[in-house]
């Protein structure tokens, strides 16, 4: 795992001697992801920089490297676990090896193959590769979008790197706001597609590669994977299917045990992570190292399960537990290294529990992505159920079903429980996938109340575009499949960077066993049926590991990894963060009414409301425009409240 940065001009301006300074320059700003070595290559076009966190082949594994002619150079962040199986062929086509990384079979196999080498990796990575000889970059990242690739282009420079920071290093790329985006960011608490906060800074979207060439100087972009979406049904019995999810499990977690260096996972005492954590004891001959993270709020923390499942298995298990003020003294530095506002309040405890694993390993594998494969996430069924219900509900006259929300959200007669439940129902909703879907169970701030922030005509269905055109996109599947399929083209995609970049703060790679893309393909074709079964989410996989597990982690409730963010935010010593909030020379100040702002800050610290996912959004939109806009990163040395150290339990 490491840190990539560089960039191609053909700019008369920019002297080439000042490129590896430059470069440089760039790759510091990411040395976190990198801390055992860096290299530097630049020629009179590009600048290549690579910053090294050590992994397989620790002696001969340096970067940038180079194929046998010297005319190619590779920079490259991942992991390609079938790289041992391409080298035959490899070496049969008369490529000559020098390491065993799996970094030099990616440049025999685009010598070999060209840019379709891509599809022959089974792993995560964003490399770049340098031709000398034809002037040409081309880039690329996994299927997924495990990995993390940023670019910047303007006609005579185009930089890229794994992290936004690095590129605004580089002199001639300053941080402006993509105002165009508040809407979206308001609601979602992120930005789903290649755009960015950050004027002219994009993502290369997952599957996709992109090929830049001195001449031209245009950037082409291509997909070379696309998420299945044919329903083209298997002949196979309910214990076919489960005997095969548990097979196609086992591989995934073998392979991403690949490494030179000690390997854990975290564990939160979920069905995801025990699973794996179960899987990968039997796998190796010593107990492996498990780590988590609780709140110093006991019903908040997981911790108790975390540690059943740890003695169950016999692994070496370590434990976290932050409470108000380590939280929000990281916050500030976690904006940072997301170069985005932190989407999830778990954000800063993946940070904790990476840093926590950092101390004894280099390598974990988590349990991320598999809610949005079989359908794990309660809001699932939910969603299933008021669509059934609308069908019939949206046969009542409009007028009638307009005046029972109106009833639902003022009436005196109803508790504010009560009041709030019903908001969800159909009875509290207008029939399209904006308010039924979206609205209810992700957005924080609906298409009204983006209105009265931002102003008239900047309501959020726009915020909702990227979403709904994916669900769109594939009419001719099953209704949760589209649910399902939207969900990894943007939600997972958001979760996958916070993974990434919270863990790789704390120079530490993070291996996801659920998102091998052939266990993903596997997915796709499991029927809705031994996903969502009942009130049941993950039937499939529940089944698949009752070998493994006790019944009372299988089928536990999903807690989510809550974070005891509301009533932090009702502590008297949260005051200064409202002030904070209602500052007039901030990005909030010029963005958005302060009256309405004042007025929400106002019902939710008198509890007439429950404001808390809005004050979230707001606070760390707040905190990025002060760090990366104004320059004020110095201002959060010492965080938000007083500086205390987590405790950690060995």
């Amino acid at each position: 795992m490491c840190g990539i940065a560089g960039f191609v001009s053909n700019s008369a301006s920019t002297d080439p001697s000042a490129y590896p300074r430059l470069v440089r320059r760039m790759t510091e700003e990411i040395a976190h992801r990198g801390p055992d070595d860096t290299g530097v290559f630049c020629d009179s076009h590009a600048a290549l920089g690579h910053r090294r966190l050590s992994i397989i082949d620790l002696s001969a594994g340096r970067q940038p490297m180079f194929n046998e002619a010297g005319n190619l150079s590779i920079i490259y962040n991942g992991e390609v676990y079938n790289h041992a199986d391409l080298r035959p062929e490899l070496e049969a086509n008369g490529h000559v090896y020098r390491s065993h990384c799996d970094t030099e079979t990616i440049l025999h196999a685009y010598e070999q193959y060209g840019p379709d080498c891509v599809t022959r990796f089974r792993g995560m990575f964003a490399f770049a590769i340098w031709d000398s000889t034809s002037r040409t970059l081309f880039c690329a990242r996994d299927r997924l979008g495990i990995k993390p690739l940023y670019y910047y282009s303007d006609g005579s420079l185009f930089a890229f790197a794994s992290e936004i920071k690095a590129l605004l290093a580089h002199p001639e790329i300053s941080a402006r706001f993509e105002a165009s985006l508040l809407p979206e960011y308001l609601s979602f608490g992120y930005t789903s597609g290649e755009h960015t906060l950050f004027q002219g800074i994009r993502k290369l979207m997952p599957g996709h590669t992109l090929r830049i060439s001195v001449d031209g100087f245009q950037p082409e972009i291509r997909q070379y994977w696309q998420l299945p979406v044919t329903q083209t049904p298997i002949e196979r019995s309910s214990e076919e299917w489960i005997a095969e999810c548990r097979r196609l499990l086992e591989e995934s977690v073998r392979l991403r045990l690949m490494s030179d260096v000690p390997l854990g996972m975290f564990l939160s005492g979920g069905l995801d992570s025990s699973a794996i954590a179960a899987i990968m004891q039997r796998m190796v001959p010593e107990p492996i190292k498990t780590f988590a993270v609780g709140y110093s709020e006991a019903q908040f923390s997981e911790l108790s399960y975390a540690r059943d499942v740890a003695r169950r298995i016999g692994a070496d298990h370590r434990e976290v537990v932050i409470g108000m003020d380590e939280f929000f003294n990281t916050l500030p530095n976690m904006i940072w290294h997301e170069d985005e506002p932190v989407s999830w309040p778990s954000s800063v405890s993946l940070y904790h529990v990476s840093a926590l694993a950092a101390k004894t390993v280099k390598v974990v594998l988590t349990g991320e992505g598999s809610d949005e494969l079989f359908a794990g996430y309660g809001r699932y069924r939910y969603q299933l159920m008021n669509h059934e219900h609308m069908r019939v509900y949206g046969l009542v006259p409009a007028g009638v079903r307009s005046f029972i929300r109106s009833q639902i959200a003022r009436s005196p007669l109803l508790g504010a429980n009560l009041r709030r439940k019903l908001k969800h129902t159909v009875l509290g909703r207008t029939d399209d996938l904006q308010s039924l879907y979206l609205e209810n169970f992700y957005g924080a701030f609906s298409a009204h109340d983006v209105g009265a922030l931002v102003g008239p005509g900047h309501e959020s269905a726009a915020a909702y575009a990227a979403f709904v055109r994916h669900f769109e996109d594939v009419p001719h599947l099953p209704y949760l499949e589209r649910l399902l399929y939207a969900d990894k083209k943007t939600y997972l995609v958001e979760l996958l960077m916070k993974q990434d970049q919270m863990s790789m703060a704390a120079s530490i790679e993070s291996r996801v066993p659920f998102l091998d893309h052939h266990f993903v393909e596997f997915a796709s074709q499991v029927p809705s049926g031994l996903k969502l079964r009942g009130k049941t989410g993950k039937y499939i996989l529940k089944e698949a590991v009752t070998d493994l597990l006790p019944a009372a982690i299988i089928h536990r409730t999903k807690m989510g990894f809550p974070t005891p963010l509301r009533q932090w935010l009702m502590e008297p010593k949260a005051a200064h963060l409202y002030d904070f909030l209602l500052e007039k020379q901030s990005l909030l100040g010029e963005y958005l009414d302060g009256d309405e702002l004042r007025k929400l800050i106002s019902r939710h610290r008198s509890s007439a409301e429950d404001a808390t996912d809005r004050i979230w959004n707001l606070l760390n939109l707040q905190l990025w425009g002060d760090i990366f806009l104004n320059g004020r990163r110095d201002r959060w040395t010492e965080g938000m409240f007083p500086a205390v150290k987590a405790q950690v339990a060995v």
